[in-house]
């Protein structure tokens, strides 16, 4: 898939056929995912990805903070992919000290790339991705296991869809475009 054509095509899906994503297509995308750029090329974005339907169905009743849309897409999905990073590395210097005003702003965007990145690898394999950003990220972290050296990310609901969403309504590049 040409490029241009997968950032335009990919959606936010919430609805996925009732069946897995295999383990080597996930590995395939996190294979294109670990290319995404970071900070000081620090590569500090983790990627947990749950695939037994106990595990999951738990993290929609528990880990949701009661957010129902989240809950229900969950519910349904077949696998979820539970992007974390390692903390204190990105906007920091070796001595722990801040790199910029920015200050520890880059571990997410960092984590951000990444999980775009994997959208992105993941539609070119033909399995949609919606990203959830309300959650318990303490309860997520204690479930499965994720190091406390690590901070939970994101959430991404991934699997085969069932069908494609339109396309949102975007603005053009002269609302968002600025020359100086």
């Amino acid at each position: 898939m040409e490029v241009f054509e997968c950032i335009k095509t990919r959606r936010s899906v919430r609805r996925f056929e009732d069946r897995p994503v295999e383990r080597e297509t996930i590995q395939k995308i996190v294979d294109a995912a670990i290319w995404a750029p970071s900070w000081k090329n620090s590569q500090t974005p983790r990627y947990t990805v749950v695939d037994k339907r106990e595990i999951i169905d738990d993290i929609a009743e528990n880990g949701c903070c009661d957010f129902a849309f989240n809950t229900k897409t969950l519910k349904q999905t077949p696998v979820l992919i539970v992007v974390s990073y390692v903390k204190g590395i990105c906007g920091f210097e070796k001595d722990g000290s801040y790199s910029t005003d920015k200050k520890e702003g880059w571990q997410m965007f960092d984590a951000g790339v990444a999980a775009q990145t994997f959208a992105l690898a993941a539609h070119a394999q033909g399995v949609g991705t919606v990203m959830l950003g309300i959650y318990d990220a303490a309860y997520i972290q204690e479930k499965l296991g994720i190091p406390q050296t690590e901070e939970v990310a994101v959430l991404l609901a991934a699997g085969y869809e069932k069908f494609t969403p339109d396309a949102p309504t975007r603005k053009t590049a002269e609302d968002v475009l600025r020359f100086v």
